[in-house]
Order: structure tokens, then sequence, then C-alpha cells
């Protein structure tokens, strides 16, 4: 009718994108227009998805932290200007079961991916630099070659055969070469960045906490000095989680978190327990209260990382006394 204003076009509506990420693959789901693309994980697919993905309006993109196959598409789409979370495996998969989903595929999980993503909201996140990222990746290495000495020192130990105690000995040989070097060249990287130098600096100036407990925490928990005490130790896996029902208040126990990091600050704490008279105190008030030693080096690797996350976000070394 003349006269009469046209209706406003409606606003285009979000839409959610999951990726299941694999070495080759990018298997994507778009929701709730439900479609479905199979892409290489390369540059070039990459790029092809940033271009169709720019012409929507994107809430979120949720992505799988796969080892090191998700870090391209993070970076990619980020530097597209669209928003991208990194999720943890384990949520996705108890979120696609509390949701009635069992089945499991590529195409479901990249599904599953983007309806957690409406869902849930998770937040977004900038990809890491890429130095840290190596570093990160070094330090996991150094981690898994631990482990595996201390695998093999136990076999040695428990071998009554000299020919089988002899070749192990070889290789436990080795493999401390193997990481003597990879500290070392974590140590000369860390050197080389000087934001990741001066936390190194900050940490090992605390009574107890040495060379390898100091680049675990400066390198595999960069939150630190950006986050609360509480999410520190979530973050570390350290905070005793509530477990109460009804009248009944269970045992308090710590969950998730990061494994490398718990296991990189124990001998800290261990050292930190007879170094450091406050962590001393903490350590024998818990031991003297019928604490087990494994719960007081726990309460005491917490206290290590609150102390690690107030004085970098102070920038500042430690002292006795707090200034």
């Amino acid at each position: 009718m003349q006269g009469q204003k046209s209706p406003e076009p409606s606003a285009e509506p979000q839409v959610y994108v999951g990726i299941d990420v694999c070495k080759d693959w990018l298997d994507v789901h778009i929701h709730p227009s439900g479609s479905e693309v199979r892409l290489p994980n390369s540059n070039e697919g990459l790029r092809t998805l940033g271009r169709r993905l720019r012409k929507l309006k994107v809430g979120r993109i949720v992505i799988e932290a796969t080892g090191k196959f998700h870090r391209l598409a993070h970076r990619s789409l980020h530097a597209a200007g669209l928003p991208v979370a990194i999720v943890n495996p384990l949520r996705s998969r108890l979120f696609a079961e509390a949701i009635g989903q069992l089945a499991k595929t590529d195409r479901i999980d990249a599904r599953m991916l983007a309806v957690m993503g409406q869902t849930l909201a998770p937040e977004a996140a900038e990809p890491p630099a890429e130095a840290l990222q190596a570093l990160q990746e070094l330090l996991h290495a150094r981690a898994a070659a631990v482990e595996e000495r201390t695998a093999l020192s136990n076999r040695r130990g428990a071998s009554d055969d000299a020919f089988l105690k002899a070749e192990l000995a070889r290789r436990l040989k080795s493999l401390d070469g193997h990481i003597e070097r990879l500290g070392a060249e974590i140590q000369k990287r860390i050197a080389a960045e000087p934001a990741l130098q001066r936390r190194y600096e900050i940490l090992v100036s605390i009574p107890g906490v040495g060379p390898v407990a100091a680049m675990t925490l400066a390198v595999g928990m960069p939150e630190l000095g950006h986050c609360s005490a509480k999410a520190a130790t979530l973050l570390a896996g350290l905070a005793p989680l509530a477990c109460d029902s009804g009248n009944r208040t269970g045992e308090r126990h710590i969950r998730g978190g990061r494994a490398y990091v718990r296991t990189g600050i124990y001998m800290a704490a261990v050292a930190a327990s007879n170094y450091n008279p406050q962590f001393r105190q903490l350590y024998e008030r818990l031991v003297q209260a019928g604490k087990e030693a494994k719960v007081a080096f726990t309460a005491v690797m917490r206290k290590i990382v609150v102390l690690a996350n107030t004085l970098i976000a102070e920038n500042r070394l430690w002292t006795p006394l707090r200034p």
C-alpha cells in the first residue's frame, strides 16, 4: 500500500560451528542449518573454510584439543577474525553422552561440538604464540621421557637377570642424556624470550622451586599472573573438589587439570617442605593433624601454585616478608 513502510529484513541468524580435527581432514558441521563439509586439514582447506564462515554470523567455533593437529585450524580461523574455543575432549564426550548421543563418528562429533557451542558457550581464546607452543611440546617430551626413565628404572630394579639389567642400564644412560638435552634446550629458549625469562626468574626465587619446577610452571601454565588463585589451582588439578550430598559431607579430592604440571612440581613441594619455613609449617601442621604425607605434599604444591600466581601478577621476586 502506498505510504506504508516495508517490513525490515530479518536479522541474520547466528550459527555455531563444530570442527572435528584429525591429521588429514576437518569435518565441519554448521548448526542449526545442519550443513556439513569435509575439507583437508591444510592451509588451503582452512582458507576455503574461512571464506565460507566469514559470510555467516558465527557465534562460536568449537574444536577439540587434539595434540598438535588442531593448532593450524585454531591459528588460521582466529586470524580470519572468527571466535574459536578449544575444549577438552573429555568434556565434549561427556556432553554428548549427557544429551543421549552415545554413537561416535567424525561427523557426529562435529555436530556435537556445534551444539555444545550453542548450549555451553565455551570461551573463545587466542592461540598461544608459536614459540610457546614449541616450548610446551618440548616440555611434554621431557615429561614423557622422565616417565619412561622411571618405568625402566623400576623394571631394572625388579630384574634378576644380569644381561637384562645391563641392557636396561644402557637404555637408562641414553635416556638420561636425552632428558638433559631437552632441559637445556627448554632453558635456552626461555632465555631467548624476555617475558618468559622474567617469569622463570620469579619462580626460581621461591625457596624449594628448582629449574625443572620453574620451567614447568613458566611454560606449562602461561595463565599464571592473569587468573585468580582458585582458577590457577584448578588448572593445575590441585584444587580439592567437594563431594557432598544431603547430610553427607564427602572427602575432598583433586581431579583433572594438567598432570604434567603436578608431576613437575612434586619434587619442588618436597624440597620446599624442608627448606621454606612457610611451607614446612604447613606440611608439619597437616601431618600432625593426621593427614597422610601425600595429602600434605599436595597442599604444599597448591600453595606453590598460588604463590607463583601472586608473584607473577605483582612482577616481583620472592621475599620472606611480603612488601
